[in-house]
């Protein structure tokens, strides 16, 4: 039993290997670029290529809007193949700088904090900064920042929109958020009472929720900001030679065409379409938004189930592997000794670091981190079974351990009795019970796995978190877009802990046995 868990981790592992496509590589002649496809209308991601959208790479769904219409300009007028990596926006400027994309397309204002990391070209948009409030609160009539005092506000997490916060007199600067999803649900759920934001999103969010308004300042009341805060331009590496053949191609694009891109964007985008339809209700809203994504959330739901399965696999071998080894009796030779005390305390440094650390900051090491110090540049999928393989190996050597020292110290003594090596002890009496006793955390990390995969989201890992995510940015119907992915989540971890539960009754045989003497017994009667 032991072997055959052994070898079909093993096994396990060379097939995530082998057979899952490497996709982030670039070939010659393409233009990568990275967006967050989830913030309408600059980017969102839908099911079609309908409007002119882009296949979005390893993710079967494509990317439209009006960054997406600007850089297949850019594209053409590089002569190169135009390519769509989404990426969370706190991954874009990593991916940048570690060489997996070529370009951040994403509504990005060229600050002169960003100015530090990464290049940027001439502005292709300028916008103003915009308050989105609910219609009916106290602050939807505010003409200028002071009518805001008091007003709970926040804006995205790396933007400057956070910065201008400190402007309104006696704000209660709430925490930023990581995306516009996010503030959207907070706002209208009453956690917030507004947030700062550019005026194409504001008309968009105004648009879809009829239960919003959009406070707009004249330049008098409203924000101050430096030029290169309201502009937005496309974001290169350092001393990239190719800025400025990009900046001819933008400057070809006159301000009308511009004018006239962003205006069919916000007509194209998902949520508009969302809300010209004629059902109206919730249980419409969960039709409408399972025929728009319901591939994409399948699709994600079986990259999910793969990479918990394969992660829980490979770490389970893992650490049975490390808890056999830190079993192994103290040598008797010196050098040997010395070997395995070193061995022992880099198995231990792993197991703190892995179990100390939490799996999204081990994610953007290993993803980015490998990049940008030794130019090792990782299929995301690869990165994601590599990630949550050894996470789940530093957990599980630690569940291995407990579940050997659990039997009993006889059956050790036993072995060595009728002269059984220690390897012979762990293989042919140890380790199969450790199997049993160590199933239902062996399950339990299963499960947890299944969950945990959303933090992979952060590396562009197209799960099922991050698709429900990319839905609910481009729908605006937060509630019914995640308790679709819950109850996905749930089939999922419900199915999962059922099959397991058979398994360990399996394995536990009969429920009750009959005793050799109560047989002989009644025999004799």
């Amino acid at each position: 039993m032991y072997k055959k868990i052994v070898s079909f981790g093993l096994l396990a592992l060379l097939l995530s290997i082998f057979l899952v496509p490497q996709i982030t590589h670039a070939e010659e002649g393409e233009f990568r670029v990275g967006m967050e496809a989830g913030y309408a209308p600059f980017n969102w991601s839908q099911k079609t290529d309908a409007n002119g959208a882009v296949p979005i790479q390893g993710n079967s769904s494509y990317a439209g809007g009006y960054d997406v219409q600007i850089a297949k300009k850019i594209a053409a007028g590089l002569n190169k193949k135009l390519v769509i990596i989404q990426t969370k926006w706190d991954g874009l400027a990593p991916a940048l700088q570690s060489g997996k994309i070529d370009a951040i397309i994403a509504g990005m204002s060229p600050t002169a904090e960003r100015r530090k990391e990464i290049d940027f070209t001439d502005p292709y948009y300028e916008s103003q900064l915009v308050v989105v409030v609910q219609k009916k609160s106290d602050y939807a009539t505010a003409k200028n920042l002071k009518d805001l005092s008091g007003a709970k506000i926040t804006a995205q997490l790396n933007t400057f929109h956070y910065s201008v916060i400190d402007q309104i007199p006696n704000v209660n600067k709430q925490q930023a958020m990581d995306n516009f999803s996010a503030m959207r649900t907070a706002l209208a759920s009453g956690m917030i009472d507004g947030y700062v934001s550019e005026r194409p999103e504001g008309v968009t969010a105004t648009s879809v929720n009829k239960d919003l308004t959009m406070l707009e300042f004249s330049k008098e009341n409203g924000f101050q900001t430096n030029a290169e805060d309201v502009q937005i331009a496309v974001g290169m590496r350092k001393q990239d030679p190719e800025i400025t053949q990009v900046n001819d191609i933008l400057a070809k694009i006159s301000s009308k065409e511009r004018t006239e891109i962003m205006d069919q964007a916000v007509k194209d985008q998902p949520a508009a379409e969302s809300g010209d339809s004629e059902e109206s209700g919730i249980l419409a809203d969960f039709k409408t938004i399972w025929d728009q994504y319901g591939s994409m959330f399948l699709r994600g739901a079986g990259l999910t189930l793969f990479i918990a399965l394969i992660g829980t696999l490979v770490g389970t071998t893992l650490g049975l592997l490390i808890g056999v080894i830190r079993t192994i009796p103290e040598a008797e030779n010196k050098v040997a000794r010395i070997l395995q005390k070193i061995g022992n305390a880099l198995l231990s440094v792993y197991i703190e670091v892995f179990r100390g650390t939490p799996m999204m900051v081990q994610a953007m090491v290993i993803f980015y981190g490998l990049a940008l110090a030794f130019g090792i540049s990782l299929d995301r999928t690869i990165a994601a079974l590599f990630i949550v393989s050894i996470n789940t190996g530093a957990y599980m050597t630690e569940i291995v351990r407990g579940g050997i020292f659990a039997v009993d110290q006889g059956q050790f003594e036993a072995a060595q009795a009728i002269g059984m090596t220690h390897g012979q002890t762990m293989r042919k009496v140890v380790i199969p019970q450790v199997l049993r006793n160590i199933l239902p955390a062996t399950g339990n990390e299963f499960v947890i796995n299944i969950k945990d995969t959303a933090v992979l989201s952060v590396i562009g890992v197209a799960d099922l978190f991050f698709q429900g995510n990319s839905a609910a940015g481009a729908n605006f119907q937060f509630f019914q877009t995640f308790t679709i992915v819950g109850i996905i989540y749930l089939v999922m971890t419900f199915a999962i802990t059922r099959v397991l539960r058979v398994v360990e009754r399996k394995m536990d045989g009969p429920s009750a046995y009959t005793k050799i003497e109560e047989v002989d017994n009644m025999k004799e009667s």
